[in-house]
């Protein structure tokens, strides 16, 4: 069976340094069905830093500018490698919601593949990647946490993206450093909304593996809501490494369609042309 990797960073993320050539040679070498890359681009800092009056809440600006060398890039190195691998050029859109005109801008890239909507902050907040968990109570937790889902909601209402990203990940952080490890039942009708919202318009979730060999233990989201995905009507349903270097192209994808397989998925897909394709699991 080949696999797919659908998440995946390169020099043109600002937390990667992964050339972009070997990215795509590990591709090949690999034998995947269909690869994607998928550089950051933060719609709530679009524009240079001088555009923002608060800036204290942001680590990086002018994400305008890395997704227009992103794509450049990887729509020069589709001819390249034609008939050598199945080339997609995506992004990974954060904080689609903070800035829904920059998201339009980016969306509307006629060279774009695939679109995977992420919540990386929510509003007023910063990154969960740099909120310092054990100085919060656990009723602040489950308050950030409440936003985050009705975040992701509002963000499944969109319909800008093809497939919702990492859907846990704002649980990767407490866990991973703080052994903090709130119970998101209490969300899961909101989440199960979310869900509907993405089957009714033929949108999809992304099954993130990083969270396998990064220590969290598990995938983004888990198998419980993949499954409940499918429950709900759900049919698109992508698998992502999240790699920012080489070496961890396609790591776990195994699980990841193991985790496909037994939420009653047969079937996993890739985009192109912003149109799902699909492969037999």
């Amino acid at each position: 069976m080949k696999y797919i990797d659908c998440h995946t960073h390169t020099q043109f993320s600002m937390d990667s340094d992964a050339d972009i050539n070997a990215m795509i040679e590990r591709a090949v070498e690999l034998d995947l069905a269909a690869y994607a890359i998928t550089d950051h681009c933060e719609c709530s800092t679009w524009y240079p830093e001088e555009h923002y009056q608060n800036t204290e809440l942001f680590d990086h600006f002018n994400y305008a500018e890395d997704f227009r060398r992103s794509v450049e890039a990887v729509t020069a190195l589709k001819e390249k490698y034609s008939g050598k691998i199945n080339l997609i050029c995506g992004t990974e859109l954060g904080q689609i919601l903070h800035d829904t005109e920059a998201a339009a801008i980016a969306a509307s890239d006629e060279r774009l593949d695939f679109i995977i909507g992420s919540v990386h902050q929510i509003v007023g907040e910063k990154d969960f990647y740099y909120i310092d968990y054990e100085k919060m109570s656990m009723d602040e937790i489950y308050d950030l946490l409440e936003r985050y889902f009705k975040e992701i909601y509002e963000l499944c209402r969109s319909g800008i993206p093809d497939v919702i990203g990492h859907l846990t990940y704002c649980l990767r952080y407490m866990k991973q450093r703080h052994n903090i490890c709130p119970d998101i039942s209490r969300f899961d009708d909101i989440i199960a909304e979310s869900f509907r919202e993405l089957a009714a318009m033929d949108k999809g979730i992304e099954i993130n593996t990083s969270g396998i060999r990064q220590g969290f233990g598990d995938t983004f989201p888990d198998l419980k809501y993949v499954k409940m995905f499918r429950d709900l009507g759900g049919k698109l349903v992508t698998i992502g490494s999240d790699a920012h270097t080489v070496e961890d192209i396609a790591k776990n994808a195994d699980d990841g369609f193991a985790i496909a397989r037994a939420a009653g998925f047969d079937r996993l897909c890739y985009f192109k042309n912003r149109k799902p394709y699909f492969i037999e699991i």
